[in-house]
């Protein structure tokens, strides 16, 4: 092997050596830009049904509350916060979701749920 030989592999492993550590500089930014829990999307097993507060009754609020979710690895939920809907209904909602047990998966997850309340005649 002489010396121009030796070059030219040398100048395409540095090629294709750089080409890889680009490809795995653009897989951690890929990565880290991900949210930690957007690849989970945990379905729920048991519902616990809201205790209607006694003063939307009497206004006859009904509707709808967004509940953002913080669901631990075994399906138990450790948080609960109202994100949209009636502020009277808010707390009802975030004490019944409390109560839910989703699926088990790999880690803590963020899961958005939606709880109605209907007023019956």
């Amino acid at each position: 092997m002489n010396r121009d030989q030796s070059q030219e592999g040398s100048i395409s492993l540095k090629s294709a050596a750089k080409k890889v550590m680009q490809a795995v500089a653009l897989a951690l930014v890929v990565m880290l830009a991900m949210p930690a829990s957007a690849a989970e999307d945990r379905a729920v097993r048991t519902r616990v049904a809201p205790i209607y507060p006694e003063i939307a009754k009497r206004m006859r609020a009904s509707g709808s509350v967004e509940i953002e979710a913080t669901v631990d690895p075994a399906g138990n939920v450790s948080d609960a916060k109202a994100v949209s809907g009636n502020r009277l209904l808010a707390p009802a909602a975030e004490d019944a979701v409390r109560k839910w047990k989703f699926e088990s998966g790999s880690g803590t997850a963020k899961v958005k749920v939606e709880v109605n309340f209907a007023l019956t005649q």
